[in-house]
């Protein structure tokens, strides 16, 4: 063993295993993947409640998988380290949204296939996959479900509410009921004819019906 043996380091050696220019590269194009991924959830979202930080963390995701992959492709010894680490790691946030899940995962992956350098396949799959999830998710049914929450005072009164629903919309499905002494509240679905939701102020007015109300649903939570 020589002199310079002894005081070589094995992690001076890897400073420069990874380019400046490809480490510079890399990181700008995960940033410009990861703010396009970001827009696309953002113009997609159809959620309850929007969570700028989750847009923000599609965009951070992107660029922790694209340095952790350069590190990775660059040493072997690392990579089975990294492994290990990771296999210890336990994600508790719940995911909301099944879409979001499809969001992370396109994340994750624009990292790997951008740090493994097949950057025509990074971009050119995150605009085809951008273009495929807006176009299902701006897609608009002819009939949009809508909820009809009704209470009424009894029997006669929710019979009469029910026949006037089944003259003014395409579809009157009963979800739930509640029957109490001198009180019925029944939760049913139902399909418009057309955009007029006017005829909710004509079921409100009608004997023994005490309230009636109108709400969206698109099928992520019930009525």
């Amino acid at each position: 063993m020589t002199f310079n043996d002894i005081f070589r380091s094995s992690f001076l050696e890897n400073v420069t295993s990874v380019s400046p220019l490809d480490m510079a590269l890399a990181m700008i194009l995960a940033f410009a993947l990861g703010v396009f991924i970001f827009l696309v959830y953002k113009k997609t979202y159809s959620g309850v409640m929007y969570s700028s930080s989750f847009g923000v963390t599609l965009v951070a995701l992107t660029m922790i998988t694209t340095f952790v992959i350069l590190a990775v492709t660059s040493n072997v010894v690392l990579s089975l380290g990294m492994v290990g680490a990771l296999s210890i790691v336990r994600f508790r946030t719940a995911i909301k949204e099944p879409l979001d899940i499809a969001f992370l995962f396109w994340a994750i992956a624009a990292g790997i296939v951008l740090a493994a350098g097949l950057i025509p396949l990074a971009v050119f799959g995150s605009i085809v996959i951008g273009l495929i999830i807006l176009f299902f998710a701006n897609r608009k049914e002819a009939a949009n479900p809508y909820i009809v929450v009704l209470q009424c005072d009894g029997a006669e009164s929710e019979k009469r509410a029910f026949e006037f629903l089944s003259g003014k919309t395409k579809k009157c499905v009963v979800k739930s009921k509640t029957a109490r002494k001198g009180s019925v509240e029944v939760n049913a679905e139902i399909r418009l004819n057309s955009d007029d939701t006017d005829f909710i102020n004509e079921l409100s007015e009608l004997p023994g019906v005490e309230s009636a109300v109108l709400v969206s649903y698109n099928g992520d939570y019930m009525g």
